[in-house]
């Protein structure tokens, strides 16, 4: 496990992080108590591109979500939208192996933002890496969500469902 201060909110059926989304990731980030969003993960053999290698977009996607979960450490109910998404895969990244993810905020200047995201295997080699800009959801569209009805909360570790 990673080192964490404090874990981060997922929602109930985002594709990325959606607790109770039987066919997303379920990813789940920790604020690393210094200035990072961190997580760890396996990627399924479902998400195979090749044999033993994870699909692209899947990559992409674990990278775009770390991005956003990088800008929420200081307020959880401040949420972005990906308006740009770099990706540059520098390596294979295999499936069924633990990966160690990281990001952190390059730039905030309030409606938008700029965050940059990596991959790592056990031995530290970076896999493949992001860079993001960021829009803030605005307040008016914030108002009109339910939070609560979209799940969007710290669950338990007791909580997460494999």
């Amino acid at each position: 496990m990673m080192p964490h201060t404090h874990k981060l909110p997922n929602s109930r059926f985002c594709f990325a992080c959606g607790l109770e989304n039987d066919r997303g990731l379920k990813l789940t980030f920790y604020d690393n108590g210094d200035g990072a969003a961190v997580g760890s993960y396996s990627i399924p053999k479902e998400f195979e591109s090749y044999p033993g290698v994870a699909h692209g977009g899947i990559v992409a996607t674990i990278l775009d979500e770390a991005l956003i979960r990088a800008l929420i450490l200081k307020d959880h109910n401040r949420l972005f939208f990906t308006a740009k998404l770099t990706t540059r895969i520098r390596r294979h990244v295999p499936i069924e192996s633990e990966l160690k993810i990281k990001a952190w905020i390059l730039s905030d200047r309030g409606q938008t933002a700029e965050a940059e995201a990596k991959i790592f295997n056990n031995s530290g080699t970076i896999l493949a890496e992001a860079h993001g800009l960021m829009m803030a959801v605005s307040e008016k569209e914030l108002q009109s969500m339910d939070l609560e009805e979209l799940g969007w909360k710290v669950y338990p570790d007791t909580e997460v469902q494999a």
